[in-house]
């Protein structure tokens, strides 16, 4: 077996194992009263982010397929990339005013520069 077949049956097994787990996570949130909202509204934006991403993947390879131009297909995905950057922005500025959690001033040294980098590309891009 080449090592692109090891990788496709590894990811294959993963992925049926995390399918599993999945089930078994939502017949324990049936049965949950006491979650907490922040936690279940991360892990409900991370399945998101793997479902949109496993969509776009599968509509990238049936382009592949169909030699049609994959362009549309990465466009979503980049749309994609840019609503989850704004709602995790997002959830940053409520903890970074929440006076129980304390960062690293090395993440947020740097948070800021990349966040200044991403400043001046927008600005450039969107012409202000």
């Amino acid at each position: 077996m080449n090592s692109s077949s090891a990788g496709e049956v590894s990811i294959s097994v993963k992925l049926q194992n995390i399918t599993t787990q999945l089930r078994e996570i939502q017949d324990l949130l049936t049965l949950q009263e006491q979650i907490d909202p922040r936690i279940l509204t991360d892990f409900r934006d991370a399945v998101n982010r793997v479902r949109n991403t496993a969509w776009a993947l599968e509509q990238y390879a049936n382009s592949k397929t169909a030699e049609a131009d994959p362009t549309p297909v990465l466009n979503l995905l980049a749309g994609e990339r840019v609503r989850v950057a704004y709602q995790l922005l997002r959830l940053v500025q409520t903890d970074l005013t929440n006076p129980r959690i304390q960062f690293q001033k090395g993440q947020l040294l740097q948070l800021q520069k990349v966040t200044e980098e991403l400043a001046h590309q927008l600005r450039a891009l969107v012409g202000e």
